[in-house]
């Protein structure tokens, strides 16, 4: 009885606990949306054949592009509602467990590439790290207000590049079609001189509607989990831990700002945010 109601109040929530991810730090330095497609809906892509996939539907284009260097922290940042950036309010709700995936792609013009043309490598990912109790990688976004930071791998290639940051809920994903991807693209230019080309996948392609972190209860004991797409990059994912996982937030909620950037700081501004 207990895991139907679960499932049903899912079902309830799943309607009202949308999400996008819509600001973009670099080293701590918020660049807001400056640099990012941002989607027309906070709604959910349901299909993995679709292009949509990639970089979103109809996602608004960008003439922002931001400058990072291979090592640097970056940071994607998710809110429920366009522009709101509060603690207060959870990143992603509604019971929308599920896992994060970071992807960048390389490609020739990053304010004009297609996100379904291009060819995409995972650089970070967190699933489900700990079963006991069971906390998923959107609880992380949840208890950092909406942050999940990464490293860009030390030796990838200079140039223009697409950064896709991507949810996937599974809180209705026990039947084919039921997870919810939520995903947006970063458009940014690496410096350095790296030589490295990662192996790669396609939007679509990458995904299987039956792949098993796709199509899954997750109203069940979980003692593994296996995050969809490819392994990552140059760095490891944290494995499903038995003892509990650390709630405490390593972003500095405190000085959160209230407001979006739109256009791309000026190189060397002060950056607020990581503790």
């Amino acid at each position: 009885m207990f895991i139907s109601l679960a499932f049903v109040a899912s079902l309830i929530a799943s309607t009202a606990a949308h999400a996008t991810f819509q600001e973009l730090w670099i080293n701590g330095v918020d660049q807001g949306s400056s640099c990012v497609r941002l989607p027309v809906s906070n709604s959910p892509v349901t299909s993995v054949t679709t292009n949509d996939i990639a970089c979103n539907a109809n996602a608004t284009p960008s003439s922002g592009v931001c400058s990072i260097n291979p090592g640097d922290s970056v940071t994607v940042e998710m809110h429920q509602q366009p522009g709101d950036r509060s603690c207060a309010n959870e990143a992603i709700g509604g019971d929308h467990y599920g896992p994060i995936n970071i992807y960048m792609a390389k490609v020739d013009d990053a304010t004009s590439a297609v996100g379904s043309s291009s060819n995409w490598f995972k650089v970070s990912e967190i699933g489900l790290p700990s079963n006991n109790p069971d906390y998923w990688g959107t609880e992380v976004l949840n208890d950092n207000c909406g942050h999940f930071t990464f490293t860009v791998p030390s030796d990838i290639a200079p140039g223009d590049y697409l950064i896709r940051a991507e949810v996937i809920a599974l809180h209705v994903a026990s039947t084919e079609g039921g997870a919810q991807f939520y995903m947006s693209c970063y458009q940014v230019k690496v410096g350095g001189s790296g030589s490295a080309t990662p192996a790669t996948v396609k939007f679509p392609g990458a995904y299987s509607a039956t792949d098993p972190g796709i199509l899954i209860n997750i109203y069940q004991q979980l003692n593994t989990y296996q995050i969809p797409g490819p392994t990552p990059y140059a760095t490891t994912s944290p494995t499903v831990a038995a003892t509990p996982y650390p709630t405490t937030a390593t972003w500095n909620t405190a000085e959160q700002p209230s407001t979006v950037p739109t256009s791309v700081p000026t190189p060397g501004a002060p950056g607020i945010g990581k503790a």
